[in-house]
């Protein structure tokens, strides 16, 4: 019986991370979680190994690739937070882009060419046309942005120069949780806009801040394209598979075609919870376009990938789900 193949996740006690260790897992592949634990939580990786150290250490990670025949990585592991990016761009460059040099250097010691990268629809900044495809221009109007755009345009090079393969995947709003309940989103301090709303109908939080309700939208709030994390975790399988059958690279949108705003959100999670949720109104935040939405065509084709788990109720009952039951 052949083993089963090692797939490095750089990152696989976060959220996102935990979740695409759970989907490689159930399909036959030996998931091996590095994480340093800052962010991430040891109780999220529900299966395969957890290793313990530091992205920025070229020793582990030698240990890591000589221990396990990697044949492949995925990256989910960087700092993540817009409004922190810009009061501390510093630490934004300084973390993000050397845990990368670092990762992709070791690959090339030791001789893997199969790399999945979590991007960023923040790499295109203000959208020019919509809905946004992957030829849109890349012009990130912040540090976290800036961080994914040079790494994908490092992993160009790497790709000419070094054959080194990858995917660069563009997210749009993760949301949601597993649908059993047991792994989910948990930041600190948490700044996406379900897991607040839900916090204030469990009482960590006293109400819910809503940026602005005069933009040029139907209900005068932002719209953006939610993408239940499930689906987040799939795509980075098909991904993985697409490059092992191509020898090539590509990036892909993750999102839906579909943009909720937050006044919906708001009334999902008031319908899923039934409960009344407290709002402040508050002027719009610097460099908030009024709507972020994907064309996933591309993704749709070439990977094969359409999201099963991403229409807002489902992802709202998940996340309720889990922010009732937290493990952690």
């Amino acid at each position: 019986m052949n083993p089963k193949p090692n797939i490095l996740v750089a990152g696989g006690a976060g959220y996102i991370g935990s979740h695409a260790v759970r989907d490689l897992h159930a399909a036959g592949f030996n998931p091996i979680t590095v994480d340093n634990l800052s962010k991430g939580h040891k109780e999220a990786v529900v299966c395969g190994e957890l290793l313990e150290g530091d992205l920025k250490d070229p020793d582990f990670l030698d240990q890591v690739f000589e221990k396990y025949p990697v044949q492949g990585v995925m990256h989910f592991a960087s700092k993540c937070y817009v409004g922190e990016s810009m009061d501390d761009p510093a630490s934004y460059y300084e973390e993000n882009l050397s845990s990368a040099l670092t990762l992709l250097k070791a690959m090339l010691r030791n001789k893997v060419n199969n790399f999945i990268f979590s991007s960023s629809c923040a790499t295109y900044g203000n959208p020019i046309k919509l809905p946004l495809q992957e030829t849109h221009p890349q012009d990130p109007v912040n540090p976290y942005g800036e961080t994914k755009y040079f790494i994908e345009r490092i992993l160009r090079h790497y790709d000419r120069a070094y054959g080194l393969r990858f995917c660069a995947l563009r997210y749009f709003n993760a949301s949601g949780a597993s649908l059993d309940s047991r792994i989910g989103e948990s930041h600190d301090p948490e700044t996406h806009l379900i897991p607040r709303v839900l916090g204030t109908v469990t009482g960590q939080y006293e109400k819910i801040q809503v940026f602005g309700d005069d933009y040029p939208t139907p209900d005068g709030t932002c719209l953006r394209d939610y993408i239940h994390v499930c689906d987040l975790a799939s795509a980075h399988r098909k991904a993985l598979l697409w490059i092992s059958e191509n020898d090539a690279s590509e990036a892909f949108n993750l999102g839906t075609g579909t943009a909720y705003s937050v006044r919906e959100i708001l009334e999902s999670a008031s319908r899923i919870t039934g409960a009344d949720i407290p709002v402040e109104t508050s002027p719009r935040r610097p460099g908030d376009p009024p709507e972020l939405v994907a064309d996933p065509e591309k993704a749709r084709i070439m990977l094969n990938w359409t999201p099963e788990y991403s229409d807002l109720d489902t992802i709202m009952e998940s996340a309720w789900d889990w922010e009732r039951n937290r493990a952690y």
